[in-house]
């Protein structure tokens, strides 16, 4: 049975401890239950699992203090929580329950129903370089970026809070990222089938009548004329250096071109007749001010770790990313973007999906964000 934040079962949160001020917290609204957090654990680190967690002592009078109902504070007793071991010196532990004063005495948003306490190493960097910061990291550690392990799980702490549409509190900066849950929008589908480029264009089409390859002619072969212009030599400035080349190494200048210009010309000859096949192509959806949605498709060579073990993608694997791409990219990467993108987003967000539905129900496979978090295809 799932337990959730509303059950009166889970230990209260251990505001008096003063270690949990220091600490990161992943904040979560009602009804998020243990095994979600976990599967999305699962999703990026290995041999995510749950542990018996030390029990929290009840704090001595001297450091409790007084008891005041604004900031939430009490003495704890000895209830057995688990933590989830996400690295080797990181754990979850939790869930514990959140009440609106202890929300409000932290700072996270007054939805917080259920909170983790995240115990990891406090390894940093360099300062962050200037540039986009949609998680917020930046933001929260001006004078070093989190490295190592604790980079990888802020990551994804900042990622499941996002997916959740919860909080992270970054401890000795007391400082609250909400990520926006509407910011990831692209959706990938993991299948073990290639389709050809206008079959893929016409399962795109069933939901975008004006889709469509990208812009550009097909390659029809070489250039008219002889070997010497097809490989852009004679008034061509390469072609000065490449005869100097020649010349230096004693090879004579014109039986040489001669060779090089009948083995391009096979060569091209060659490819018209039986070209390569398709290893990447793409189709794109043109929204005028909402910018534009493509379909890119490739070989994943990186599959999310909850794929690598199932039998079908053993033979290799084929993404099928729906990506959107707004007027002004660099919006995509603002903690806060502007009412302009959010209104774009919100009417691509639809098409997104649907394109991803279509997508999945010729191909099958599986659904992921932008995270790698699975997603039921039933929930798009």
């Amino acid at each position: 049975m799932t337990v959730t934040a509303s059950d009166d079962l889970l230990p209260r949160l251990p505001v008096a401890d003063p270690g949990l001020r220091q600490r990161h917290l992943l904040a979560l609204p009602d009804g998020i239950g243990p095994d979600e957090v976990e599967v999305l654990a699962a999703s990026r680190f290995r041999a995510v699992r749950w542990e018996d967690a030390e029990p929290e002592p009840a704090p001595t009078r001297g450091i409790v203090g007084p008891v005041t109902a604004a900031l939430g504070i009490r003495a704890v007793g000895s209830t057995p929580v688990r933590a989830l071991r996400v690295a080797r010196l990181s754990t979850l532990t939790g869930p514990y329950r959140v009440t609106a004063q202890e929300a409000v005495a932290l700072g996270l948003p007054p939805t917080t129903r259920v909170a983790y306490d995240v115990r990891c190493p406090r390894e940093r960097g360099r300062p962050p370089y200037p540039g986009g910061d949609r998680d917020g990291l930046k933001r929260a550690f001006p004078d070093g970026m989190p490295v190592r392990e604790e980079e990888r799980v802020l990551q994804w702490l900042v990622a499941a809070a996002r997916r959740l549409g919860g909080s992270v509190r970054i401890g000795e900066r007391e400082i609250v990222l909400t990520p926006d849950v509407e910011a990831s929008v692209d959706l990938t589908v993991l299948a073990d089938r290639w389709v050809e480029p206008p079959d893929a264009l016409a399962v795109v089409r069933t939901v975008a009548p004006q889709a469509h390859p990208p812009v550009g002619a097909p390659w029809a072969g070489p250039l008219p004329g002889s070997g010497r212009e097809a490989l852009g030599w004679g008034a061509e400035p390469g072609g000065a250096g490449l005869r100097a080349a020649l010349e230096r190494h004693g090879v004579d200048d014109e039986r040489e071109r001669r060779r090089l210009g009948a083995e391009a010309a096979a060569f091209d000859e060659l490819m018209l007749a039986a070209p390569p096949p398709e290893l990447a192509y793409g189709v794109l959806v043109d929204l005028g001010l909402d910018g534009t949605v493509s379909v890119e498709v490739a070989e994943e060579t990186e599959l999310p770790l909850l794929l690598r073990e199932v039998p079908w993608a053993a033979e290799g694997v084929v993404a099928y990313r729906v990506h959107w791409e707004p007027v002004d990219v660099e919006e995509l990467e603002a903690e806060r973007c502007s009412v302009e993108h959010r209104v774009a987003r919100r009417r691509v967000a639809p098409l997104v999906q649907a394109i991803t539905r279509a997508l999945h129900a010729r191909l099958g496979g599986e659904v992921v964000d932008e995270a790698d978090f699975f997603i039921d295809p039933a929930d798009l």
